[in-house]
């Protein structure tokens, strides 16, 4: 689950770590008082959508304009701005070409920038730790620091038992050039960033740029979390925070329904039963030539409605040109998939080639349901038969 950044900014302010004052706004009157509120003489209007590069995105209204984030110097100008910005449609690198529109915007009170640096914390799924990466390149894209000068990028690990030393923070500190009053400072901050990443479970926070200021303070000038949705139940404070709007509709029907769905670009829908499964049949589409269109696991114990609901939203997604269905009865009964199968395919007029393998309990009275069903449903013997058969399917109808 993902927050916006002024929402961010406000938890990690609970743990005492210092940030600017603003206020997030949805009409440009609010705008106006918000600004006159926090008294300038310089303000930030920033968009706010779930995605990065917004200072540097360009809106569809007006592509030649300025981004997302847009330094004001007078109330006038912030009001300019935000209207500028609300209900319009902002592109980024992590948008994609269609972007998000931007339904409300955070008016933050402006500062003086001498340095920006990088901070993030996430957890390291090799050493299953928390890591913490820093460096003195901030403001720009972590990946292309890592990729053109990577001994840039400080590193440390901590242990889950001892929590984050004070030592620690001192070493990141000193290797972004900080004074001694600075890394004294910078220190206490990482310790109240990590105490809240743990006690929220957050995968991700991550702080770009962390700006040093005229005066030698240290502040987040962003922030950006990511929480692990499956620990949700524990923070309801925090799931209140969800902006549904920001969601993939896809993703979000799927998650009333009990399934994992993550859209993808390719033309092949995918429904699995098992995570490890669903990554081996994107796979073997990509052998195939193909390319998956979604990851779909319905679960160990879906019903005929789950799987009948997840048919449909596969089917929702244009880009889907043929489906490829594999399933390994265990728990889950290869009958109750074919049941489920005939009944989306029937509800929703199946139009694009279907590709159906089935392996397990039940797999003989599945295989009859499909075979009596009187729809065009190609049966696979096993998984590469079954990749196989869909994409020259797909190939064949295009």
């Amino acid at each position: 689950m993902n927050v916006h950044e002024y929402q961010a900014k406000q938890l990690i302010k609970k743990y005492g770590v210092p940030v600017l004052d603003g206020g997030v706004v949805y009409t440009r009157d609010e705008a106006e008082t918000v600004a006159r509120q926090l008294g300038g003489p310089v303000w930030v209007v920033k968009s706010q959508i779930h995605a990065g590069g917004r200072g540097k995105g360009k809106f569809k209204e007006d592509p030649d304009g300025k981004g997302g984030v847009r330094v004001s110097r007078s109330v006038d100008e912030v009001v300019e701005n935000a209207e500028a910005m609300l209900g319009k449609t902002l592109v980024t690198h992590q948008t994609g070409p269609d972007g998000k529109q931007v339904k409300r915007v955070y008016i933050e009170s402006g500062c003086d920038i001498k340095r920006e640096l990088y901070l993030s914390m996430l957890i390291d799924r090799a050493t299953s730790r928390v890591t913490v990466m820093a460096s003195t390149e901030g403001g720009v894209n972590i990946e292309d620091v890592a990729a053109e000068t990577p001994e840039k990028i400080i590193t440390e690990t901590v242990d889950p038992a001892l929590g984050l030393q004070g030592y620690q923070g001192r070493k990141i500190g000193f290797a972004l050039d900080l004074d001694a009053k600075q890394v004294g400072a910078f220190t206490r901050m990482l310790t109240a960033l990590h105490k809240a990443f743990v006690e929220l479970d957050c995968s991700l926070l991550e702080i770009n740029p962390l700006v040093v200021t005229g005066d030698g303070g240290v502040l987040p000038l962003d922030c950006k979390m990511n929480f692990d949705s499956n620990a949700m139940f524990r923070h309801k404070d925090v799931e209140e925070l969800r902006d549904e709007d920001e969601e993939d509709p896809a993703e979000l029907e799927a998650t009333r329904h009990g399934l994992n769905y993550i859209r993808l670009d390719g033309e092949i829908g995918c429904m699995v039963n098992g995570a490890g499964l669903a990554m081996a049949t994107m796979d073997i589409i990509k052998l195939y030539g193909g390319a998956p269109a979604n990851f779909l696991d319905v679960g160990g114990g879906a019903t005929k409605e789950r799987v009948t609901e997840a048919f449909k939203i596969i089917l929702r997604d244009p880009k889907v040109e043929g489906i490829l269905v594999n399933i390994f009865g265990g728990i889950m009964r290869c009958d109750v998939i074919a049941e489920g199968v005939v009944a989306a395919a029937r509800e929703v007029s199946l139009n694009v080639p279907l590709v159906v393998r089935l392996e397990g309990t039940n797999v003989d009275l599945g295989k009859k349901i499909l075979a009596e069903s009187g729809l065009p449903i190609v049966s696979a013997d096993n998984l590469a038969d079954a990749a196989e058969k869909v994409v020259k399917a797909v190939k064949e109808a295009a």
